[in-house]
């Protein structure tokens, strides 16, 4: 499996993706510091939301084949730059997460436009409960080149 490192705001279902790919049990747990899990980069949420954190997710991408922009579909609000994505020197990829709470189809589509604008691309509809859209992303992601 390629190395990801996993970046969003709190609580946007990052820990629960590592969680699901895992195969471990679904609880959230409040991620603290830059964590591995298996070949997953667990990143904390604050490291998006607070700017002058922003350098140890950049020096983290250099371990990482491909970095996932995640956004939770019931958050109308993003803390992804537009053009973020150019600054990790690796492929970004978008993921839509918590599909199964959508509050519309709307909501999914604001989440792609905004992850989009950041950069990602291409960008996944998930859901880390359901199961839903996972395995195509995961195949997209061991498609990639080795080395991102």
């Amino acid at each position: 499996m390629k190395k990801l490192m996993l970046m969003g705001r709190v609580a946007c279902g990052k820990t629960t993706l590592c969680q699901y790919l895992m195969g471990e049990e679904l609880q959230y747990k409040k991620t603290q510091t830059i964590q591995i899990m298996g070949d997953a980069i667990d990143t904390p949420g604050e490291y998006v939301e607070n700017r002058a954190l922003m350098r140890g997710l950049t020096v983290t991408a250099v371990d990482a084949d491909a970095v996932l922009f995640l956004q939770d579909c019931t958050d109308p609000e993003c803390r992804f730059s537009p053009g973020q994505a150019a600054m990790y020197g690796r492929p970004v990829i978008g993921v839509v997460t918590k599909t199964d709470l959508a509050p519309s189809p709307q909501a999914l589509e604001d989440g792609r436009t905004l992850l989009e604008m950041a950069g990602a691309d291409p960008v996944f509809c998930i859901s880390s409960y359901t199961g839903e859209g996972i395995r195509a992303l995961m195949d997209y992601i061991e498609a990639l080149p080795a080395g991102g």
